[in-house]
């Protein structure tokens, strides 16, 4: 492949269909109408999986699973964030218990930043956007990487793995997977180890299928974790389900590339007033319209690169009829690229009106997560 797919250095995917065939990741439409119905299904953002089959059975026959995440306390929480955040409340809607880890110990061997201040960061912009948006105790366990339990029995078999696990690999192994290794991205890697595979361990709940809804650069880890995952039980030392994977595309951001923390005006954080939001998505989106209103009712649009369309078409309209009235005004002509940011403005205001009075609640529930 052209660039380099991993954790660390990935700049972004335009082929999904390629990766599918690389990566060995199985299309996602075939599972599509096997669960609930959710929109990141149905339109195709979230477009592979691996062995989702089990966790489509445990839906469909009330059987327990897990759906595992992680977050990188790093930066403004934005709609980017929002599509994972989404996932959750959909598994745990659906019976799945909910494991949530603060990639603390990873953050701050990348990051270079205190454990307090990444503490900080991960309740105030990420826990309090997730119960704004829907997330319930009930069922969630939200944890820190650096802390694990409060309950020495549960925190001593989470460490126990993370150091177990580095005896199923080799060095070699791990520079084939993720390139360049230091110290600290080799601790980092058998903490997500530990990570996806301890809600398995009977200190955690025991045996059950695990689904990891990641995004493509973290197809690295999958794969390593599966592997590692067989080797334990080869050896008889545990029995693990290997985790299922589902894989999501990336939300563009507003000026067509990834959303970086370091330019605010690459995305839109969920604390962004409307009229920030509005003047961000005029100035910045990048758009998919020709160079003027003659060209433009001439040739028509682009709604797969035009980053307002693609927000619209990722959750921000969710009428599926009135999504496609938007994609074909747009390719025809008869919608303009003015036009079509003034509708994600419109929908993108009304959402953080709302979002933000939620917030103000959430942050008094926030220590119903950290008992």
């Amino acid at each position: 492949m052209d660039r380099r797919i991993d954790p660390w250095g990935s700049e972004g995917v335009k082929d999904y269909d390629r990766l599918v065939k690389d990566f060995g990741i199985e299309p996602i439409q075939g599972m599509v109408k096997k669960v609930p119905d959710n929109l990141l299904f149905r339109r195709g953002a979230v477009f592979g999986h691996q062995d989702f089959g089990r966790i489509a059975d445990s839906i469909k026959q009330k059987k327990d699973y897990v759906m595992l995440t992680g977050l990188m306390p790093s930066g403004k929480f934005h709609i980017g964030h929002k599509m994972l955040a989404e996932q959750m409340i959909y598994y745990q809607q659906n019976r799945g218990k909910v494991f949530i880890c603060v990639a603390d110990v990873e953050a701050y061997n990348m990051r270079k930043a205190s454990l307090k201040d990444l503490r900080a960061t991960a309740i105030e912009e990420y826990l309090t956007n997730y119960i704004a948006l829907g997330l319930k105790p009930k069922g969630c366990d939200f944890y820190f990487q650096s802390s694990r339990s409060g309950d020495a029995g549960k925190a001593n078999a989470y460490h126990r793995l993370a150091a177990m696990a580095s005896r199923k690999t080799t060095t070699n192994e791990m520079k084939a997977i993720y390139g360049e290794v230091t110290p600290g991205k080799i601790m980092s890697v058998m903490h997500q180890v530990a990570d996806i595979l301890h809600p398995q361990l009977k200190e955690f709940g025991g045996e059950r299928p695990v689904v990891v809804p990641v995004g493509v650069d973290q197809s690295p880890h999958i794969r390593f974790c599966r592997g590692i995952a067989s080797r334990f039980t080869k050896s008889s030392e545990y029995d693990f389900i290997p985790p299922s994977a589902t894989y999501h595309k990336f939300m563009k951001g507003l000026k067509g590339g990834k959303m970086s923390s370091s330019d605010p005006y690459s995305f839109i954080a969920l604390t962004d007033s409307p009229k920030v939001a509005g003047e961000k998505i005029m100035k910045h989106a990048f758009s998919g319209g020709q160079g003027s209103v003659k060209e433009h009712r001439k040739k028509g649009g682009n709604p797969d690169i035009d980053v307002a369309y693609q927000m619209l078409y990722f959750g921000f309209e969710e009428n599926d009829r009135k999504i496609k009235k938007i994609h074909d005004d747009y390719r025809s002509g008869k919608l303009l690229t003015g036009e079509l940011k003034q509708i994600l403005i419109e929908k993108m205001s009304k959402f953080l009106v709302s979002h933000q009075q939620k917030m103000e609640k959430a942050r008094g529930k926030v220590g119903d997560f950290l008992g």
